[in-house]
C-alpha cells in the first residue's frame, strides 16, 4: 500500500517514512502543500498523512483541495495544535482522522490501518488465504504450508500484493506503485530480484512456481500452482 507523507520538518518526515517503510508501506514524502498537490495529481495513494502547518499551502487548504477534486483518499491530519477548535477545523476541511503531536508511532500505524479498512469495500480482511499461504495482515505473520515463515518488510508487501491479486496478471508498474515508492528506479531489476526471493520461500521443491512471469505483461500469482 502506498502512503503520502506531507511534513515540512525534515527529521519528522524521515522518521515517519522510515517507520512506515519498515512496516511494508511504500512511502512518498512532500515537504510543502504545493509539492503534495502535484504528487496527488500524479499517483494514487491509499492514505495521506498530512501535517497542518506547511509552507506554500497549508494542510487545511490542501485537504479542502483534495475533497474539492472529488478524491476519497483517506486523510490522517497531524498537528501540534491540540485545541478542540483546531481538530474541528481539520475534520471540517475533509480529514478522516486527527492525531495530535507528539504521538506514539504504534498509534499512527493503527489509525492508518483503520482508515484503509474503512475505505475499502469489501472491508480488508485481517486474514488472507491463498492456497498454502496464510497471512495475518494485522500482525504480518505468514504461514507457508502451515509453517511460520519470516519475510523482510518489502518481501511481505510484495507477497500480500500478490495474494490480494491472485490469478490476475499484474504489471511491473502496478507492483512499483503499490510496493515501492518514489525511490523506485524503473530501469532496475529490483522487482525480479524480490520475486526470486519470494519463490525461494513459498515454492515447493520440484513443483511449478506459484509466481509466473508473463513476458511483456508482468507477473501472475497462482495459489494452487496451476496455469490459468
Amino acid at each position: 500500500m502506498r502512503v503520502l507523507v506531507v511534513e515540512d520538518e525534515p527529521a519528522a518526515a524521515r522518521l515517519l517514512a522510515k517507520g512506515l517503510r519498515e512496516n511494508a508501506y511504500a512511502v512518498d514524502v512532500a515537504r510543502d502543500g504545493l509539492s503534495a498537490h502535484d504528487l496527488l495529481a500524479a499517483a494514487v495513494y491509499d492514505v495521506v498523512i498530512l501535517d497542518v502547518m506547511l509552507p506554500r499551502k497549508d494542510g487545511l487548504e490542501l485537504c479542502r483541495d483534495i475533497r474539492a477534486a472529488g478524491s476519497r483518499v483517506p486523510v490522517l491530519m497531524v498537528t501540534a495544535r491540540d485545541a478542540v477548535e483546531a481538530r474541528i477545523s481539520g475534520l471540517d476541511a475533509g480529514a478522516d482522522d486527527y492525531l495530535v503531536k507528539p504521538f506514539a508511532f504504534g498509534e499512527l500505524l493503527a489509525r492508518v490501518r483503520a482508515l484503509v479498512r474503512r475505505r475499502e469495500q469489501p472491508i480488508v480482511p485481517q486474514q488472507l488465504a491463498a492456497g498454502s499461504i496464510q497471512i495475518d495482515t494485522r500482525t504480518r505473520c505468514v504461514h507457508v504450508e502451515g509453517i511460520e515463515t519470516v519475510f523482510t518488510p518489502r518481501e511481505y508487501a510484495l507477497l500480500e500484493f500478490f495474494c490480494r491479486h491472485a490469478g490476475v496478471v499484474v504489471t511491473r508498474q502496478q507492483i512499483a506503485e503499490q510496493v515501492w515508492d518514489d525511490r523506485y528506479d524503473p530501469l532496475s531489476n529490483v522487482i525480479d530480484v524480490y520475486v526470486q526471493r519470494l519463490r525461494r520461500k513459498i515454492d515447493s521443491p520440484n513443483q511449478p512456481s506459484l509466481i509466473r512471469a508473463h513476458r511483456g505483461a508482468g507477473y501472475q500469482f497462482i495459489p494452487d500452482g496451476d496455469a490459468t
